[in-house]
């Protein structure tokens, strides 16, 4: 989608690497079932618009990452937002999007897509580059998914993850990626995307003055571990094995999805205060 290439080219400069919004998990296993409460986030910006992964907190409350329900600073607004909580949203996209079938009507309203009231990014979003306060909430019309409760996301606690800064932290701690973006990137090769897709990423750098800061991680990104790439911003990187959404899915450091990916964190209080909000 049009939205989606000019992420990948809106690059912005740090001192020693250059970031844009990520995209899908790469190296990584269809997820099937594994983690149905990870969702495909559509938005619709005039004739183009963009795909995001996302996480139910609750059956109406969706978090993604602030870049994926803002259009700033472009002179642009969302015009409508849904989500497709199927783990193969592959089988809904029309062979021709010219003509598509009365049960397809992907990437638009359709009976496989439940839509959006409202979305908002972190109040901070537009006051720094977006990879700084890179946190969204979307709200749905009607309940996306009914889940057992221990099913849905859950939100870390403070600073939970500050502990990870120590070397035998790093070495211990993994995370478990799941998206739909692109399985696989390079100069003359795309894999598909819109499939629910799982990693486990390992912890490279936090608490980073300067790069990562206090506000995101850096994971690995490579054959043995797996790890994000265009197509999988906003989606969930749990703590381990459980539910926790340590971060979002949040940028990558080349247009290959090698090396590292950026996660923005969550445990800090202010995203937390923010997120919280809208769960009342």
């Amino acid at each position: 989608m049009k939205r989606t290439l000019t992420l990948m080219f809106a690059v912005a400069s740090l001192a020693i690497a250059m970031i844009a919004p990520a995209g899908a998990v790469t190296d990584g296993e269809l997820d099937n079932d594994g983690h149905p409460q990870v969702v495909l986030l559509v938005a619709d910006v005039g004739d183009g618009g963009w795909r995001c992964s996302a996480t139910m907190l609750s059956p109406t409350v969706v978090l993604t990452a602030g870049h994926c329900v803002s259009t700033y600073p472009e002179d642009a607004s969302i015009d409508g937002m849904r989500i497709f909580p199927d783990a193969d949203v592959q089988q809904w996209v029309p062979e021709d999007p010219e003509n598509p079938t009365a049960e397809q009507h992907y990437p638009g309203p359709g009976i496989h897509a439940i839509e959006a009231v409202h979305w908002e990014a972190h109040p901070l979003y537009e006051t720094a580059p977006f990879f700084v306060h890179d946190v969204g909430v979307v709200i749905l019309d009607e309940p996306g998914l009914v889940l057992a409760e221990e099913k849905y996301g859950e939100l870390p606690e403070a600073d939970q993850l500050d502990v990870m800064k120590t070397k035998r932290g790093k070495q211990d701690t993994t995370f478990t990626a799941v998206g739909y973006g692109l399985q696989r990137i390079n100069p003359v090769f795309v894999e598909a995307e819109r499939v629910r897709m799982v990693a486990h990423p390992r912890l490279i750098q936090i608490n980073t003055p300067g790069f990562t800061g206090d506000f995101s991680l850096l994971l690995s990104n490579n054959h043995s571990t797996g790890g994000t790439c265009f197509g999988d911003s906003g989606g969930p990187n749990f703590l381990s094995d459980t539910n926790v959404v340590a971060g979002v899915t949040s940028f990558g450091t080349n247009g290959n999805c090698a090396g590292t990916g950026g996660v923005f964190r969550m445990d800090r209080e202010n995203v937390l205060d923010f997120v919280n909000s809208f769960m009342d």
